[in-house]
């Protein structure tokens, strides 16, 4: 494919085409790749895409092609973006060595569409050696984002309340690395001695280390990236990368389905029953 080979050339504009076909439903022939990839979550307000981009400046200084997929809440309505990423991380997004790209979630229930899996295949098979991806924040996308991350970063603020929730969505056992971000600000030390404390009562899988970084004032970022690239996947992981790859591409043919539009229209009306109503989505996405 002409598109595939200009893309791969460095042509930002083939690369922006092919993945929204990608993000359409298109299927690209590529060669087995190895991309290397960061899921970066937490709560909303903690400074993720700040944080992100200080990273990416740092992987850019050492002479990486960064490709960061934000991946925004969608309108319920319209499957429209919510969010301004792009806006918050211009100033990332500049020269031959990094590229943004903003992905509203459309619906999927788990906020990550499991197209996101051939979306980072193309972008490693075309030279981008590190792959962030940032999710959210909120909800069922916080987990589901190990189906597609190689090593998951979770990034917290001083408020010692953003953990807890945290905590109760089981998403600290997933995080290889926890950052607790504006370390500059009150709380923020006695937030990360909490969370070691947390960590040491969570199980025998191996507690993630816990820095304190201030992406406001580039604080304990080079320290931070090193630790990222150090760190690898634990085994039990992957069990539950399959399982939620399943259930990311189990949502999508549902979403995705034909009848779907008319199963919802007969379940507003009552005329037929939810087990009914996925029987037949069963047949149509099959």
């Amino acid at each position: 494919m002409e598109l595939l080979k200009s893309a791969k050339s460095g042509d930002r504009r083939s690369l922006a085409r092919l993945l929204t076909l990608v993000e359409e439903g298109e299927t690209l022939e590529l060669p087995e790749v190895a991309p290397w990839t960061l899921g970066v979550t937490g709560p909303p307000g903690v400074g993720k895409s700040t944080l992100i981009g200080r990273m990416v400046s740092h992987w850019k200084d050492s002479g990486e092609r960064v490709a960061v997929l934000a991946v925004d809440p969608s309108s319920p309505r319209s499957g429209g973006a919510l969010l301004a990423d792009r806006m918050r991380m211009e100033s990332t997004d500049s020269g031959d060595s990094v590229y943004f790209r903003s992905l509203a979630t459309r619906g999927h229930p788990g906020g990550v569409s499991y197209l996101l899996s051939p979306m980072i295949d193309l972008l490693s098979f075309c030279g981008w050696s590190r792959i962030v991806i940032e999710t959210v924040g909120s909800g069922q996308a916080e987990t589901r984002i190990v189906a597609f991350a190689d090593r998951v970063l979770m990034v917290d603020g001083p408020d010692r309340g953003d953990i807890i929730q945290a905590e109760k969505a089981g998403i600290i056992e997933l995080a290889d690395i926890i950052a607790v971000n504006k370390s500059d600000k009150p709380g923020a030390s006695r937030a990360a001695d909490s969370i070691r404390a947390s960590l040491e009562l969570s199980g025998d899988r191996g507690s993630p280390e816990v820095h304190l970084v201030s992406a406001q004032n580039s604080v304990g970022i080079e320290t931070l990236v090193s630790a990222i690239e150090e760190c690898s996947s634990p085994d039990w992981r992957n069990r539950l990368r399959i399982t939620e790859r399943l259930l990311s591409k189990w949502d999508s043919r549902l979403i995705l389905s034909d009848g779907l539009d008319g199963a919802l229209d007969e379940l507003e009306t009552g005329s037929i029953t939810l087990d009914q109503a996925l029987d037949r989505l069963q047949g149509t996405s099959g």
